[in-house]
């Protein structure tokens, strides 16, 4: 039996509806982050969107990406897969995956990186409610991830990525 069996044809509607809205929010966020057009990225994420000990709200959101935003020049984030998982009428998570290119000083920084979403449907609308980053690497152009230690760029944190995949353990122990 399918998903589908069971219910209204209003709901499935519905279903789709809220995919498609819910596929263009990482597309939007590029967009916006690329432009630095800083009101649309804020306006990706729900109204009271929680940035813990910050505070609440787009404003504090603003705040707290504006410096992170001019810490590189040009960027190119190009989206490259999105998997969406219902978990209620106005909830989803979604994961995406994304390879952003960043220019810093002299250096261009390539980055290969998923996102774990949450998403949120307010007023009819649907926002993200929670994006973290994780990513592979971060390596100038020039150079391999591996001769970096996958981090080179101290503004894109510590790699998580593969080992934060609750499978990858699991996968080597076999093979050890």
């Amino acid at each position: 039996m399918s998903a589908a069996a069971g219910r209204s044809l209003e709901d499935r509607i519905d279903r789709i509806e809220s995919h498609l809205a819910i596929q263009q929010l990482p597309v939007r966020y590029a967009l916006a982050v690329d432009a630095r057009d800083l009101d649309a990225w804020v306006g990706c994420f729900r109204p009271d969107v929680d940035m813990g000990r910050y505070g609440r709200g787009r404003q504090v959101l603003r705040e707290h990406i504006e410096p992170l935003v001019r810490g590189f020049h040009r960027s190119v984030h190009q989206i490259c897969g999105h998997r969406i998982e219902f978990t209620g009428r106005d909830t989803a998570t979604g994961s995406v995956y994304c390879r952003a290119e960043h220019e810093v000083g002299e250096r261009w920084i390539v980055m290969a990186i998923r996102y774990l979403d949450d998403y949120a449907r307010v007023d009819g609308e649907w926002y993200f409610s929670r994006r973290r980053e994780q990513h592979w690497y971060a390596a100038d152009v020039t150079e391999r991830p591996q001769a970096v230690g996958f981090n080179g760029w101290d503004g894109s944190g510590e790699p998580a990525l593969p080992d934060a995949f609750p499978s990858w353990a699991a996968f080597w122990k076999e093979t050890t």
